[in-house]
């Protein structure tokens, strides 16, 4: 196994830090610093970099990146029930518990929701609470917030 490599990405909604080896991507978090994008992206991670430009730039709904994230049998298998959540779409914990098939690991699957350590590619910004409502989130609910709306296509209105 080699080191991991890390790069940092520019985004509308904050700075990135990217981590991950061939092996895969290990991590993207979103941190409150200002770092300049560096000129030089490592090579395993350029495609990472790639996908999140389309993203932002709205030409990437779906990601197609080799994943690493590190966690417990349990966290993984929420993690890859959060991949199957559409673009545009959002599902309560509730729903996201019901599909890993056990309703009472509510708590454990909303723990497990928040220490996701790849931000918007394994979209646990997708998941709501059952009203609805903008529960919380490791970047901050702002981030949440517009992270959907740009999802769902919702323009910002100006008061002007």
């Amino acid at each position: 196994m080699s080191n991991l490599q890390t790069t940092y990405y520019k985004t509308p909604i904050g700075i990135t830090k990217i981590e991950g080896n061939e092996n895969g991507i290990q991590s993207i978090s979103v941190i409150d610093d200002d770092i300049e994008n560096p000129t030089k992206v490592p090579t395993c991670l350029q495609e990472c970099v790639t996908q999140l430009d389309e993203y932002f730039a709205g030409t990437r709904t779906a990601f197609d990146l080799k994943l690493n994230p590190k966690g417990t049998v349990f966290q993984q298998s929420v993690w890859d029930e959060l991949l199957n959540i559409p673009f545009g779409r959002t599902r309560s914990y509730l729903e996201q518990t019901k599909r890993l098939g056990d309703v009472k690991a509510i708590r454990a699957v909303a723990s497990a929701n928040g220490k996701n350590p790849i931000w918007i590619v394994i979209p646990c910004h997708r998941v709501v609470g059952s009203d609805g409502s903008l529960t919380g989130y490791a970047g901050g609910v702002w981030r949440k917030k517009w992270l959907l709306e740009y999802e769902s296509g919702a323009k910002q209105q100006t008061l002007f």
